[in-house]
């Protein structure tokens, strides 16, 4: 079974949508793509990647893309502790300053990085 790929980015479901099976989000934020994940995880998914890699933070882009197993099996504590970790630092970082609402210039500057990160994590893993 293929791993799962969670995003609200665009670019990230059209690249490895032969790749991955994609859940794609359209309309959510970054903290809904955390809280799915969540969910995911309660039943029995592992999380693959790390919900707050890259250096941008989650109140400055909108885009979050996530690989889960897609295979089920018994809860992935750590990958829980790590997803709940992750919503209260991206609640923080949200409650202090909420994301601004970017021009579509910079929204696609945003989707790239978001794209790269993952190309990079991807191919690290060997998904190519």
């Amino acid at each position: 079974m293929k791993n799962i790929l969670v995003t609200n980015n665009i670019l990230v479901s059209k690249k490895f949508k032969n790749k991955f099976d994609i859940h794609f989000l359209e309309d959510s934020d970054y903290l809904s793509i955390l809280d799915y994940v969540r969910k995911k995880i309660h039943s029995g998914h592992q999380l693959l990647t790390h919900p707050l890699s890259g250096s941008i933070k989650p109140n400055e882009t909108p885009y979050k893309s996530i690989i889960i197993s897609g295979n089920i099996s018994e809860l992935d504590t750590q990958g829980l502790i790590i997803i709940e970790e992750s919503i209260q630092t991206a609640n923080k970082f949200i409650s202090n300053r909420k994301t601004p609402d970017w021009p579509e210039g910079v929204l696609d500057d945003f989707r790239v990085i978001d794209l790269s990160l993952m190309e990079n994590v991807i191919e690290k893993l060997g998904h190519y």
